[in-house]
């Protein structure tokens, strides 16, 4: 329980100090997006090179698909819910309503909070969570805002995104057993080393452009429940029923439990979608899920 709280204080400082940077001018909107685009296209993907990193064995592999499957009926089952659970609002609301139930910030913040509370492990697991919400992220996701791309403009969305070209590569280098030389995985650890201050400093970031007087209505409070309380809640329960391994069930509701992706506003204000309401779904959930995570973290351990 000390480590736990130890852990989610190391975080809430963290975003803090984002959160402070950003108001007092030391980083600006473009240092914001730079910093953002090195996190997801470089410290992100060592992070997750390094997590594979592990003796193979069977047992992990045995855990790689029952993740996968599970994260897999999350996006088929979150797609589905989109359609009926947003009815009495606006079509521009309910794009970002649905995208935003569909695509979680678990790509962003999930990794630093699974290898938090689970170690290298989690880290692993987490890394092959994610790779059907990135594929659903560039289908089904942008077809909520405009026309479904082509199966060749996604396909090579999915091949070439960084992250899942580490997850390749650390699955290649894992069952082979394969090295980089001593000097070449030093760099990797380091640049590893550094994601989760950056991660945790840029959700702060995103939390000062938010106005506190104008940020909840009932749309955006529902959405935050749905998000960090019903969803991972109908993930726990039947992994529970199911006797799932407590490790994959743990990262499982987890990154479950995260809150709405920065995507959403990036993509409702490139398409037609509401952008301010958007960010403030962001903003919100983000900020809900500092009280939420930690309770969901010392339920899971």
């Amino acid at each position: 329980m000390a480590d736990m709280i130890d852990l989610q204080l190391m975080m809430f400082t963290l975003i803090i100090i984002g959160l402070m940077v950003k108001k007092i001018g030391i980083i600006g909107t473009t240092g914001q997006k730079n910093i953002t685009n090195l996190v997801v296209n470089v410290i992100l993907p060592c992070n997750i090179f390094k997590s594979f990193l592990v003796d193979f064995s069977s047992d992990i592999m045995a855990d790689f698909i029952m993740i996968f499957m599970i994260s897999l009926i999350i996006q088929v089952a979150t797609v589905l819910a989109g359609f009926v659970l947003f009815p009495a609002t606006t079509e521009a609301r309910r794009k970002c309503l649905r995208y935003g139930t569909l695509c979680s910030n678990a790509g962003f913040m999930g990794n630093p909070v699974a290898e938090g509370v689970f170690g290298s492990m989690g880290l692993t697991l987490a890394s092959i969570y994610l790779i059907p919400q990135r594929t659903m992220m560039w289908s089904e996701g942008i077809a909520i805002f405009t026309e479904a791309p082509s199966k060749k403009a996604l396909a090579k969305k999915v091949v070439t995104h960084p992250c899942i070209v580490s997850c390749i590569l650390g699955l290649l280098f894992m069952f082979t057993g394969w090295h980089f030389p001593g000097f070449a995985e030093d760099v990797i650890t380091s640049i590893s080393n550094c994601n989760t201050a950056m991660s945790m400093m840029v959700i702060g970031m995103i939390l000062a452009d938010a106005d506190p007087r104008t940020l909840v209505d009932k749309d955006i409070l529902y959405y935050t429940v749905l998000r960090l309380v019903i969803i991972p809640l109908l993930v726990w329960i039947p992994c529970r029923l199911a006797h799932v391994d407590s490790l994959v069930m743990g990262v499982s509701v987890l990154l479950a439990a995260m809150p709405a992706g920065a995507t959403t506003s990036i993509l409702a204000a490139q398409y037609d979608g509401d952008a301010e309401f958007a960010v403030k779904m962001v903003v919100f959930s983000t900020a809900a899920s500092l009280l939420t995570t930690p309770i969901w973290s010392m339920l899971l351990v």
